[in-house]
């Protein structure tokens, strides 16, 4: 067998010795990353903090949003009164069946005068408007951050409903309008700029003379 022969017999078995040894220490470090993630998921209580949403169906605006690292009825149901103050309730309570809306919870809601639509057991599609807010606050904001403390959460929370979703966010149910009405602005009033917002996660783009 001639020499360049030998030496691409030996290139072949080297590479191949290093693609298993590759494949090998791979599998090494997978078994690491998953007997650390079974530590962590033992040693940290999930989920950590709790978001309160109240939505109001017409126009998708979201009323009310709070966190907290304990929620109790007594939280939840304040929650609901200062979202609607000076009989300002509205006719109808949509909400699921969790423990949290136990006797005290309903007590201070009969107050207020709402009808309580209370959707069936595992079924998030009879509430669909907040389980999609709650998958758009995933995605658009809490996907994209590290929260340090549940004062930043309520603070960048606050500032993405606030600053962006009321007045910026497009809705296709709402003729891809935003929950707070926006004007057409004709090309006539200018070029189009980009508004940074929420610490530049989300633009607003309008029209401005030049």
């Amino acid at each position: 067998m001639s020499q360049p022969v030998l030496n691409l017999i030996r290139s072949l078995l080297s590479s191949a010795l290093a693609f298993l040894r590759t494949r090998r220490q791979l599998a090494i470090e997978i078994l690491a990353l998953r007997h650390q993630l079974g530590v962590l998921k033992r040693s940290v209580k999930r989920p950590r903090l709790f978001v309160f949403v109240v939505l109001a169906h017409d126009r998708r605006c979201i009323v009310s949003i709070n966190v907290t690292r304990s929620p109790s009825a007594a939280w939840t149901a304040n929650q609901l009164v200062q979202a609607f103050p000076w009989e300002t309730a509205p006719r109808y309570l949509l909400r699921d069946r969790d423990g949290i809306y136990g006797r005290f919870f309903r007590r201070r809601v009969r107050n207020l005068s709402p009808e309580e639509v209370i959707i069936a057991r595992r079924s998030p599609c009879q509430s669909p408007y907040v389980e999609r807010v709650i998958g758009t606050l995933r995605r658009e904001l809490l996907d994209c951050v590290i929260v340090l403390s549940e004062r930043h959460l309520r603070q960048l929370l606050r500032t993405y409903v606030y600053d962006y979703y009321h007045d910026c966010r497009t809705h296709l149910s709402l003729g891809k309008d935003a929950p707070e009405p926006r004007e057409v602005e004709p090309p006539e009033m200018g070029e189009v700029v980009e508004l940074p917002l929420v610490g530049g996660l989300r633009h607003r783009y309008v029209r401005r003379a030049a």
